[in-house]
């Protein structure tokens, strides 16, 4: 641990500042590169603000106000949560790296905005590079010359990412039945071998079932039999008078036996993915949940069996969304499952898109990379670690390579500053689909075309876009590589310091189980560990969430209190009944010595029945948590610090009322 945290610490400010002369220089030197770059542009001018300007009584009370408005803004944060604090357990939020910090900082005196190559020069190139970083580290293909490539962009935010893969499934999956159409008005022949026919033979559910290379593939054989751009164009402006996102999806399933077509996402699924489908005009009945299993991963024998039902009756199905990392749990989806179910289904005519959310263990895939881009053996990855990675883990992530597009939160497990998401697609060539503007800029006179994903702003779903934030990831990813040598020791680092943890609070519930039930209710998957207590001898869910929540008052924030009165900062989330088979609810039920039957979906005695179970929730990722002060590491502290509220609450007993 001690050469991890040597290896750490020129990335970071610090828990107390210690690399504050480092920032400060660093800072303060590119700040007047900055100044002399302004005073490089046509040095030949006047500058408009004169020393005469500086020296009038106004200016100087301008000044004046904006410092005194400035030391306000400094003197409100210092009642900001330290999550840069060893201390602090809680959200999916810590110390950020300082190159990232700093490169943001200076990015944005430039103030480039991302939409476009004309608004940013610089910025916009790394930010498709920081796309390529990604898709190589979650295994895809970046190599233009091969198909399909991949590419990936920033976004404001794991659920802007979430909103686009969608958006772009949308577009894709319905994109055969337009081009059907717009074949027969042009009685344009593009065979489909699949089924033996032409296209414009083809039913809309054969059409819809075709994956999406396949899509994109009948697209390029249609355009390669126009003769010219002009040809090129009208077939591509027919196909988009067909297209869902021209008619609307009242009027274009008016015109097919088609059915409106569902997503299904785990129970553990975020929030983000309601909004998505009520945004995209899908209706939030189309969003089907899939039940968890023990593990509180995906239940694939579940999935399986709703696939069916859907194809019994003719149902589309767009997507089916992982999550690689849940917010409540940390848990990673089987996604190896997942690419076998879609094949299985595949053959029998039901095709669907995969998206995996991983805005949360998305960067863990740089354990499983070498500096070459191959993917580690697990049995070699292992040896940094006492129990990950799990066989189903290891295999969820060198799976990643099969699915369509990835969400990703640099802002989280990426320590950059908010807000910074991505999105990964496995095959760039959908984004000519999603072009405000045609990807192909006709010239009646020529056959070529331009397609430039520089233009970033016409092929995703937000407009303008900083390009600090792109500068920061880019500076970070250089000086940590996304592979297991670089960023993936201070990811390793964080999985470490879990087990670690996982370990001593096995310790503290074999130490206090005459006097408290402390459970980790399912083995962590990542840097994620929730635990479960329950007074002994307690059989009533009401009085265990009662209790449960006294224990947590001493680590929630309170914005009204000092911030510096808490030992500890932590975070808490429920289980909820609805999300689990009979099975795993019964395991959870005994575990904690409650009553399952008063574990229910629907409450009818709130005196004695509950819906969720409350738990703690602690993330494990800030980079000093196994550091040694007074002689324990923060995370023995911490379960000093446990041990001590549970014994305080459990004598105090108003958790009985």
């Amino acid at each position: 641990m001690k050469k991890t945290g040597e290896f750490l610490s020129p990335y970071f400010l610090g828990a107390y500042g210690e690399n504050n002369d480092v920032l400060e220089k660093f800072v303060v030197e590119f700040m007047r590169d900055h100044v002399f770059w302004r005073r490089n542009f046509h040095p030949e001018d006047t500058p408009p603000i004169t020393p005469q300007m500086q020296n009038q009584p106004k200016y100087r009370d301008a000044i004046a106000r904006m410092q005194f408005e400035l030391h306000q803004l400094t003197a409100r944060l210092k009642k900001s949560v330290p999550f840069f604090n060893p201390r602090y357990v809680g959200h999916m939020v810590s110390e950020t790296l300082m190159p990232a910090l700093i490169a943001q900082q200076v990015a944005t005196l430039y103030n480039p905005n991302n939409v476009s190559v004309d608004a940013a020069t610089v910025t916009i190139d790394m930010e498709l590079e920081v796309g390529r970083q990604f898709a190589r580290m979650f295994g895809f293909n970046t190599d233009e010359s091969q198909s399909p490539c991949a590419w990936g962009h920033l976004t404001s935010g794991g659920s802007s990412a979430n909103y686009e893969s969608l958006w772009n499934f949308r577009a894709v999956k319905f994109f055969g039945i337009a081009l059907a159409r717009a074949c027969r008005e042009l009685e344009l022949s593009v065979p489909v071998d699949e089924f033996g026919v032409d296209i414009a033979a083809a039913s809309d559910w054969q059409l819809f079932n075709l994956p999406i290379d396949r899509q994109l593939e009948l697209r390029r054989e249609a355009l390669a039999q126009m003769a010219d751009g002009r040809a090129r164009r009208q077939l591509l402006d027919t196909v988009d008078r067909y297209r869902i996102e021209t008619l609307g999806p009242v009027e274009f399933f008016q015109h097919t036996d088609l059915k409106p077509p569902v997503i299904l996402a785990p129970a553990s699924a975020h929030y983000s993915w309601s909004k998505a489908v009520k945004i995209l005009g899908f209706g939030s009945q189309r969003l089907l949940k899939v039940p968890m299993n023990a593990r509180m991963r995906m239940d694939v024998a579940a999935l399986e069996q709703q696939l069916a039902e859907l194809h019994a009756e003719q149902r589309p199905v767009l997507a089916v969304i992982g999550v690689l990392g849940t917010t409540e749990f940390g848990t990673i989806d089987p996604v190896d499952e997942i690419v076998a179910v879609r094949e299985r289904w595949r053959a029998q005519g039901t095709d669907f898109c995969i998206h995996i959310d991983a805005a949360w263990g998305g960067y863990l895939a740089a354990i499983f990379r070498n500096e070459q881009g191959g993917v580690v053996p697990r049995e070699q990855v292992g040896k940094h670690f006492r129990y990950f990675p799990s066989e189903s883990v290891y295999r969820s992530f060198t799976a990643l390579s099969e699915v369509d597009s990835i969400t990703i939160d640099p802002h989280k497990m990426g320590y950059l500053p908010y807000g910074t998401g991505g999105f990964v697609c496995r095959n760039r060539d959908v984004a000519e689909l999603l072009t405000q503007k045609a990807a192909y800029v006709f010239d009646e006179d020529s056959d070529e075309s331009e397609f430039d994903l520089r233009n970033i702003g016409q092929y995703v779903l937000e407009g303008s876009k900083p390009g600090a934030n792109a500068a920061a990831a880019y500076v970070a990813h250089r000086v940590l590589p996304l592979d297991a040598e670089h960023f993936g020791r201070l990811m390793g680092h964080t999985i470490q310091a879990s087990e670690y943890l996982h370990d001593h609070l096995l310790e503290l519930a074999e130490e206090l189980k005459d006097q408290v039930s402390l459970i980790l209710p399912f083995e962590p998957d990542t840097n994620l560990i929730c635990i479960g207590v329950n007074p002994h001898g307690n059989r009533n869910p009401v009085r265990q969430n009662a209790f449960t929540r006294r224990v947590f008052d001493h680590l929630k924030v309170e914005p009204d209190k000092p911030i510096q009165a808490k030992e500890f900062v932590g975070s808490f989330t429920s289980v909820f009944r609805r999300n689990l088979d009979d099975d795993a609810a019964q395991r959870l039920a005994d575990k904690l010595g409650l009553d399952a039957e008063a574990f229910c979906s629907t409450v009818s005695d709130p005196q004695q029945q509950v819906e969720g179970m409350f738990v703690l929730r602690h993330t494990i990722m800030n980079p000093w948590v196994m550091a040694s002060s007074g002689g324990q590491t923060y995370l023995e502290k911490y379960c000093d610090y446990l041990r001590e509220i549970l014994l305080q609450e459990l004598q105090d007993g108003h958790w009985r009322v």
